[in-house]
């Protein structure tokens, strides 16, 4: 269906693979449109709990394809506009996701790249992993990608990492809070197994309202609005039948219901 991506099941877990191995996952118009389609898509699954993205070949994603970046360099400031748009409105998808996202890093992770494993909830990297905020050195700056960078690493080390461009070791990476696990290139797989079977044992909904509750809450002060807007999700979540459920199993020392057919499996 994507001619950019390949999707890959696992019961409840779907790795996407960006498949241009070619050119390290390179961005293009094309890449953009299918990552789109291909969010919306799982995120309308239900029989999908975990997302993990991933690439083909020697690297995770190169950032954007220079045949492409050349082509927007001469393109009019509307028709860079759109384009703009468009790649933005494919991070927001992939950050707005409703289902958990793992980022799995190996290679190279650069300019958007890096921006992808910003936008996923968790990252983890290949011990030989390399990241960089490279715009500048191309003339320009890591917009589209900026919310999502200096969410993971916040302003001061944004400030330094997309000034200077430098590259950024995993080890490094996981100290400004850009990556959560380093693990050798062999142990990749098994610790995102790892992580994604922590994953599927929280309630679907609960796991989509926690994703909603920090980008509501995070870097707002405490007021009587947010405190109120806890207040809200809280009352509203008891009263759902995920909940009920949870709570009857956790008291019966039983699995919960979402939990059927996974326990077993993983």
């Amino acid at each position: 269906m994507y001619p950019t991506l390949e999707l890959q099941r696992d019961g409840p877990i779907v790795t996407l693979w960006m498949n241009r191995p070619d050119v390290h996952n390179a961005f293009n118009a094309q890449l953009i449109a299918d990552l789109t389609a291909a969010c919306r898509e799982l995120d309308a699954d239900d029989a999908v709990r975990v997302v993990v993205l991933a690439g083909r070949g020697k690297s995770f994603s190169a950032g954007a394809d220079l045949h492409w970046m050349r082509a927007a360099g001469q393109a009019s400031v509307e028709d860079n506009l759109a384009d703009a748009r468009r790649l933005a409105a494919m991070l927001r998808a992939l950050a707005e996701l409703s289902k958990p996202t793992i980022a799995r890093v190996h290679g190279m992770a650069l300019g958007g790249g890096l921006g992808l494993a910003a936008a996923c909830d968790l990252c983890v990297a290949a011990t030989r992993a390399v990241f960089a905020t490279s715009e500048v050195r191309l003339g320009i700056a890591p917009a589209t990608i900026g919310p999502y960078v200096v969410r993971a690493i916040g302003a001061r080390q944004a400030h330094r990492y997309f000034l200077t461009a430098e590259r950024i070791a995993a080890a490094r990476a996981r100290e400004i809070g850009l990556v959560h696990e380093v693990v050798a290139s062999e142990q990749l797989d098994a610790k995102i197994a790892e992580l994604a079977s922590a994953l599927l044992q929280g309630g679907p909904r609960a796991l989509a309202a926690s994703k909603a509750l920090i980008r509501a809450v995070a870097h707002r002060p405490i007021a009587d609005e947010v405190v109120e807007d806890t207040a809200q999700r809280i009352a509203a979540l008891r009263a759902t039948p995920e909940a009920k459920e949870g709570l009857a199993a956790f008291l019966e020392k039983r699995q919960p219901a979402w939990m059927a057919g996974v326990a077993g499996e993983r």
